[in-house]
Order: C-alpha cells, then sequence, then structure tokens
C-alpha cells in the first residue's frame, strides 16, 4: 500500500526545464533570473519591492533587523508555529513573547492580542514588532491587528510561510497593507517551491534596500550607501554586519517557474480542503474554521482528535501508511524556551490545539482515491477508539 505523506511537491517538466536552462547558463548563484523572481512575486501580490533569500528563517531574521529590532527590545508571535517565528526575536539580542490563538483557526487571537497590550501599556512593556503567523494558509484578521498596531505603535511582519495566494478579502496576503514586512516560504512542502528559500515583500524602498544589503554580508556597491566616493566599478564597501542569506538563480528560477501555477494549486488545495470537510462531517474530529471575508491557501488541514485520543489515532494512519502530522509544538514548551522562564498553562488555547491536531495530507497531487483512503483509515480508527 502507497505511502501518503502530509505534502510534497508538485515538480513537472516545464519546472525541470527551468533549472536546466539556469544550469547551462553564465549565472548559477546571484544572477537575473533573482530579480525576475523578486519582481514576479511582488507583482503578484501586489507589494513594491520583493527580497529573496535562502530560507523564510533568514527573511525573519533581516526583517527584524531591518525594522531595528535589537537588545532591549521586545518582539511577540503566535505559540502555535514553528521555533523560527520566535527565534528570529533572538537573533537579534531581543525579547520575545507569544499571544495566544483561536483553538478553531490556530490563529493568533485578536481578543487575546488586545487584552496582552492593554496590560504591557500599564507595565511599560509594549511590543516593537508583532509576527502574526498565517496557519496552515489562512491570514489573521489582519485589519483588526492592523489597527492596534496603529493603536500602540508595534510594527507587523507577517509570518504568510504558509500563505502565499491566500487572501484578506480581495486583497492578496503580500500586498503590503496591513504589514511593514511579509515573508513568504518556498520550502517543498508549502504552497509553491525553490527547494529551499523564502522571501520578504515590502513597499518600502528604504526596508528593502536594507535587506538586501542584510542578506548580503552587509555590502552595498550604491554610490549613495556608501561612506566616502566610490573608487571604480568594482568598487563594494561593508556598510554593516550582515550575512550570507543569498538565494541561487537555480532556486529562483525553479520559483519562477513553480509561480506559474501557484492559482492552480491554491484552487486545487481548496478543492481538497472543501472535500475533507464533506468527508469528515459525520465523524467526531474537529475541523479547521474559515473566517470570511478571509481565503485560505491550505497549506494544511489540521483536525482536532478527541480528547485523549490523539496519539492512537497519529499511531493507526501512521500504521496505515498515512503520513499525518502534528502543527506545531508550541514553542514556549520547548526545552530551550522553557529555561528562559516559559510553563505550561502560559497559553492554553495553543497548548490545547497541539493536544489535539492531527494534520492530514494535503498537497495538489493527492488524488481523491487516496483521499477517500485517508478519510476511510481515520473514520475507521476513530471507531475503534470508542469501541
Amino acid at each position: 500500500m502507497n505511502f501518503i505523506p502530509y505534502g510534497r511537491q508538485d515538480i513537472n517538466a516545464a519546472d525541470v526545464a527551468a533549472v536546466v536552462e539556469t544550469l547551462q547558463s553564465d549565472w548559477l548563484t546571484q544572477g537575473p533570473a533573482i530579480e525576475r523572481f523578486e519582481r514576479a512575486i511582488a507583482d503578484y501580490c501586489g507589494a513594491d519591492h520583493g527580497v529573496a533569500v535562502n530560507s523564510a528563517t533568514s527573511a525573519l531574521h533581516i526583517a527584524c533587523l531591518a525594522l531595528g529590532l535589537g537588545p532591549g527590545k521586545r518582539l511577540w508571535t503566535s505559540p502555535n508555529t514553528f521555533v523560527a517565528s520566535a527565534n528570529c526575536a533572538l537573533y537579534c539580542g531581543a525579547k520575545v513573547d507569544f499571544v495566544d490563538i483561536e483553538f478553531d483557526t490556530g490563529n493568533m487571537s485578536v481578543a487575546a492580542l488586545a487584552e496582552k497590550l492593554q496590560r504591557a501599556e500599564r507595565q511599560g512593556a509594549l511590543p516593537d514588532i508583532l509576527v502574526p503567523v498565517h496557519f496552515a494558509g489562512q491570514p489573521c484578521d489582519m485589519p483588526a491587528i492592523s489597527g492596534l498596531a496603529e493603536r500602540y505603535g508595534f510594527r507587523i511582519i507577517e509570518d504568510a510561510s504558509h500563505a502565499i495566494g491566500a487572501r484578506y478579502g480581495d486583497e492578496r496576503v503580500g500586498c503590503g497593507k496591513y504589514a511593514d514586512i511579509t515573508v513568504f516560504s518556498f520550502h517543498p512542502v508549502k504552497i509553491i517551491t525553490t527547494a529551499e528559500g523564502g522571501m520578504a515583500l515590502t513597499n518600502s524602498p528604504e526596508l528593502a534596500a536594507a535587506m538586501r544589503r542584510l542578506r548580503s554580508h552587509g555590502i552595498t556597491r550604491e554610490a549613495a550607501e556608501m561612506e566616502g566616493p566610490s573608487e571604480g566599478a568594482w568598487y563594494y564597501q561593508q556598510v554593516e554586519l550582515g550575512f550570507n542569506y543569498r538565494m541561487t538563480d537555480i532556486q529562483a528560477a525553479l520559483g519562477m517557474s513553480q509561480l506559474q501555477r501557484l492559482d492552480e494549486f491554491v484552487a486545487r488545495r481548496n478543492l481538497l480542503a472543501a472535500r475533507y470537510d464533506r468527508l469528515l462531517a459525520d465523524l467526531p474530529v474537529g475541523r479547521p474554521a474559515l473566517r470570511p471575508p478571509m481565503t485560505s491557501a491550505w497549506h494544511l488541514y489540521v483536525v482536532h482528535a478527541p480528547d485523549g485520543a490523539r496519539r492512537r489515532l497519529f499511531d493507526a494512519m501512521r500504521a496505515a501508511n498515512i503520513g499525518v502530522n502534528v502543527h506545531y509544538i508550541p514553542v514556549h514548551l520547548q526545552p530551550y524556551y522553557r529555561k528562559r522562564g516559559f510553563k505550561p498553562g502560559d497559553f492554553p488555547e495553543a497548548e490545547r490545539h497541539y493536544a489535539a491536531a492531527i494534520s492530514l495530507p494535503l498537497f495538489p497531487g493527492l488524488s481523491e482515491a487516496d483521499q477517500d483512503r485517508v478519510a476511510a483509515v481515520l473514520a475507521a480508527s476513530l471507531k475503534q477508539e470508542n469501541s
């Protein structure tokens, strides 16, 4: 019986040809394919600038630095995320804290955020940066979060690693209306892939220029950014401490080809998610909630198992060659973060979500027959659980 993974890239002949064409070109690293890919993603989302990097983690890091995060400053994010959403603050020497989630969407709770901001204002401990995470592909309530940013004066980095192709109403995630910077991931299980890679979008030319320097050792060849005159066409200066976070032309060529099918991928994921809704309608599991007018890119389809049943259901489905997964172990429960003072009970909705969450297989190449098998094994496992 074939193994069904929870996520999988979709590579076609055009993708392969794009990579081969680049391999046969004069550019393999920082060449014209990167600029084309940056421009294409920015245009697709409605943003002014794109900065391609080697991972979404790198994009989060340089986004924080570009916004001035450093020692003595604070970043808040969701506990229901991969650790990178919080680690980026620590890379900068800043403090990190979390805002609890809505159990049914997995996204940051606006009510919890508003309450925490009120307390922080009284204590003189407001965040400098907020990183809302668009869990499973559905955007957070960004109009409300943006309104709170205007009131309390913090900056916003959208962690949209799951959400390229998603929308808030009529506007695409990444357009820059509700955030200073939006970050995408192009890992193979995400919506489109560059193998590894990420991108930061912004409407600020200053932030874009800062992130371009930071991804490449803090080096500039722009005379306007130098101290003193340029000495010639060969000349460059390191004007700040940066990193080697560059994407390659090979990756960008793959991403550019994948982008041509982004809408097709998102449509297929939406179709499969709606089909899961129908297949699971009579089962005693919690299905993902949607918050109109937000539309999801459906990176993940996460169900909530009955109380205490998650481990047994997970093991039963893995035993049936169905590669279910769990998203996410709350960041504050990781040993590293417990050593920083966080403890169980700090963010109860994120912990409740984790205790029940199972990510079912969802990717464009998932056949309806395989999806039927996933649903049937889940139903049989639930029946056995209740017998």
